[in-house]
Formats: C-alpha cells, structure tokens, sequence
C-alpha cells in the first residue's frame, strides 16, 4: 500500500494508519513496562480496544471508569486538526515531494519531538508537579508568574484572544471524568485550583490568558492513567486523521 494509486487504495492505507497507530503505541507502552502486549480485540470500538491494549491484564479484560471512553473520544476529536502547526506543515511538505503517505505522516510524528509542539500539555503536569512538590500555595505561585518568575504552562494562545473553544469542551469532558471516577490525585485537585484562581484574576483575564485545550488534555490522560512521556503518542493519534487528509 506504499504506492497509492486509486482513491479505494487510499482509503485502505488510512483505515490502517489510523487504525495501527493504536497498536504501536500501546505495545510500546506495554514494552517499556515489561508487560506483555495485548493485541487488538475487533469486537471493541476504536477508543475501547486501545484503553484494552493500554491496560488489560492476562485473563481480565479492562473495563474503563464510566466516562472515560468519552472523554478520550472527545480528546481525540479535538485534536485531529487544527491549523498550520508544526507537525502538520512537516506532512505537508513531505508529502509535496511526492513521499508516501506513510513517509509523510512519519515525519509528522518526528515534528513532535520538540517540547514547544508535542510536550505542551506534558509541561502543564510538570508544572503541577512543581507546586506540589515545593508545597507553592497556588496564591504563591500566581502572584510569582505575574513577576515573571514562574511560566504558567496551559494557559493562552497566540490565535483565541479568548477561551479556546476547544477547551470548552475538554473542560466539560474533563470534569464529568473526575467527577464519575470519584479521583484522589493531588495534581488534579491543584489543576482545578489553579484554573479556578486563574480565571478570577483581572490580569489573567485582561490578558486573555485562559486555560487552553492543552491544560485540560493533560488532566484527561492522567486520569485516564496515561504515562506523561505518551502524552506527544496521544497528541499523533489523535492528529492522524487531520495530517492524512491533508496529505
């Protein structure tokens, strides 16, 4: 399927690229962990065989929290396109030289690599970790990023000049996930602190600083009990179908 042909040939290649990701990504995930690999199961739905492959054990299928399955849903979805970013300029740039789709899609994941692309919503956990870790009260560290001394990672954008609509939607999902698992994380309870206190504070709002979709993305994976080194993994499997139809 390298040499794509017909719009029937293409069709296939997508299906399976989208479809493969899965599968790589959670065999790696299972091998970095010295857990066996699960393989796909085709009688579950696209989101629920890879939760299965992530995090089933020998002879126990796993059945995720209520609202979890959704919540990734909505995670992807809100992830499959968005503008001209870095990963999707390098897809198309490829793919202009005539490379394969599987060539071009390649070099899409590379473009992932960068901690200012691919490790946006990891940053916001490792902010987290921050003030956990130091015992920052989040009245602290608010008042130290309006001095320029921390970053507050999650927060704006350089196209919404308001809340990124995406987010909207991840805040909701996000929410109802916490809400249905009954949570006891600490990070998750200063997230939404963190959101809370941002958002009442005249020099975040007159700055059209809001949480973004990356913000709440890293909420969701690390309820859902995804690793953060997977969270640039989520982003590309998310982000699949948009690169394909823009090859």
């Amino acid at each position: 399927l390298h040499d794509i042909r017909t719009e029937d040939e293409f069709r296939r290649a997508a299906a399976k690229i989208i479809s493969k990701v899965r599968t790589i990504s959670a065999f790696a995930y299972r091998k970095s962990m010295g857990l066996p690999f699960n393989f796909p199961n085709p009688n579950l739905r696209y989101c629920t065989n890879f939760l299965h492959m992530m995090f089933s054990i020998p002879h126990k299928l796993y059945e995720p929290p209520l609202g979890a399955v959704k919540a990734l849903s909505q995670f992807l979805i809100m992830h499959a396109d968005h503008e001209q970013n870095c990963s999707c300029s390098t897809v198309r740039m490829v793919g202009s030289t005539q490379a394969s789709l599987f060539a071009s899609v390649s070099a899409g994941i590379c473009a992932l690599w960068g901690p200012l692309h691919g490790g946006a919503n990891s940053g916001v956990i490792s902010m987290l970790e921050r003030i956990r870790d130091n015992r920052i009260p989040i009245k602290d560290y608010i008042e130290r990023v309006k001095k320029k001394e921390f970053r507050l990672m999650g927060f704006g954008h350089r196209i919404y000049k308001s809340f990124d609509p995406r987010a909207k939607i991840l805040k909701r999902s996000a929410q109802d996930l916490l809400n249905n698992m009954g949570h006891d994380d600490e990070l998750l309870d200063l997230a939404q602190e963190l959101a809370e206190y941002a958002m009442n504070d005249d020099y975040f709002v007159e700055r059209s600083l809001y949480p973004n979709v990356d913000f709440y993305s890293g909420i969701i994976l690390r309820a859902l009990g995804i690793p953060v080194t997977m969270f640039p993994v989520m982003f590309a499997i998310g982000r699949m179908p948009g690169w394909i139809a823009h090859w």
